[in-house]
């Protein structure tokens, strides 16, 4: 009989792995409602119309495109920025600037590699409708605070600016029509060689001259007086330290017309954390508003594994429930259920033990295995007194306890 597994590059998440999921997810929200962001969700799939020509032919082959029982040419989502983009072309009445924020999976059919799945989730925040360098800034801000508030201590957030680049690709001689496949090139240098990514632009049909001057100019160019705004802003916003230029950086994806950026750290190696630029053209090309717009992506996956692998999550509960009630003996159910109604009245996860004949010995090992840390034991004697046995589970102790002192000790 065949083992039965999931699909590869598709994981599921175990309740101890969604405790981290939604530690980070509730920290990433709460920066982006901080600066003003509201909360959108977009369906799984689109039209393959609305996804198809906005990225590049590298991203459209790692698409999950197909015809649906209907006979409808659909995919599902490789970004949440296209999806945000036609939004607003369905919707133009939307206040502008419309600052948005979504945290929802996305698909693509890669290889399956550490940091990288074929369903991932992605929490994006963007800004609609403002061509101002703050608005690029206020992004960087929010990647800087959100990681900050998670805990992570040693990270770059790099920054270029696709003009910059494709002013060094004219001044290299580079014809414009190759400007975006040497960008999807160029975007490969922090996981292979040069001398690999020169040879893949000789592939490509560009002449050696014009390599040369492409890789010279990146090793000495500066940012470009927008760029060099956005930088200046992000500093006032106390990010100075960890934002570096990047004149290599690229971002494969077609639709960045102006700053783009990335997070990495320095361990593990797992690639960027999070990434993002300007991209001004994108609504128009999809048939919404003519309008700028400016945002990132902070991989929720990478996050998690990078938190797991440093063993960040230490101090989070495999749990969420705070408290077993025990079943001493069945005659006690009816004085264990009330305890555990005024217990969750109070406000605290109590979870009763969903079988009166169990021995207690075996509720208590149940406890354990699932890293509740507290157990009540509502023995006769003790309900007599008005008094329950709280057991602590990680510390091997136990104290007997009126329901006020028990409300105090959980609370």
């Amino acid at each position: 009989m065949n083992k039965v597994q999931t699909l590869k590059g598709f994981r599921d998440y175990l309740p101890g792995q969604m405790a981290v999921r939604n530690r980070v997810i509730g920290i990433i929200r709460n920066v982006f409602e901080k600066y003003g962001f509201e909360e959108l969700q977009t369906p799984a799939m689109e039209y393959q119309e609305v996804l198809l020509g906005k990225y590049g032919e590298e991203a459209e082959k790692l698409m999950y495109l197909f015809d649906d029982p209907g006979g409808r040419s659909v995919g599902l989502k490789y970004d949440l920025t296209v999806p945000l983009a036609r939004v607003m072309a369905t919707y133009p009445q939307l206040p502008k600037p419309f600052k948005r924020y979504q945290m929802q999976p996305v698909w693509r059919a890669e290889k399956p590699q550490k940091g990288r799945f074929r369903e991932f989730y992605q929490c994006d925040v963007d800004t609609i409708g403002s061509s101002s360098p703050l608005a690029d800034a206020e992004i960087i801000a929010v990647i800087s605070e959100s990681l900050e508030n998670l805990g992570f201590e040693d990270f770059s957030i790099n920054i270029n600016s696709r003009k910059v680049l494709f002013h060094i690709m004219e001044s290299s001689g580079l014809p414009e029509d190759k400007y975006l496949t040497v960008i999807q090139s160029v975007d490969k240098l922090d996981k292979k060689p040069e001398e690999e990514i020169k040879q893949e632009l000789r592939n490509k049909g560009i002449n050696e001259q014009s390599i040369e001057n492409l890789f010279s100019s990146m090793k000495s160019c500066q940012p470009d007086e927008y760029l060099q705004q956005v930088i200046n802003l992000a500093k006032k916003y106390s990010v100075d330290d960890r934002l570096y230029f990047q004149p290599s950086l690229a971002r494969g994806l077609d639709y960045y017309t102006g700053p783009i950026f990335e997070t990495v750290v320095t361990e593990p190696k797992i690639g960027s954390i999070t990434g993002g630029g300007r991209y001004d053209n994108l609504l128009k090309q999809i048939g919404g508003p003519d309008e700028p717009a400016v945002g990132t992506t902070i991989g929720l996956d990478r996050i998690v594994e990078v938190i797991t692998e440093l063993e960040m999550n230490n101090d989070i509960p495999f749990s969420s429930t705070k408290v077993l009630a025990t079943v001493f003996q069945p005659e006690l159910l009816d004085d264990t259920i009330d305890l555990v109604n005024s217990l969750r009245k109070s406000g605290i996860n109590t979870e009763l033990y969903p079988d009166e004949n169990s021995k207690i010995e075996k509720q208590l090992k149940y406890a354990d295995k699932k890293g509740i840390p507290f157990a009540i034991i509502v023995g006769p004697e003790e309900t007599e007194r008005g008094k329950y046995v709280l057991k602590n589970l990680e510390e091997r102790t136990q104290q007997e306890l009126s329901f006020e002192e028990l409300l105090a000790t959980l609370s």
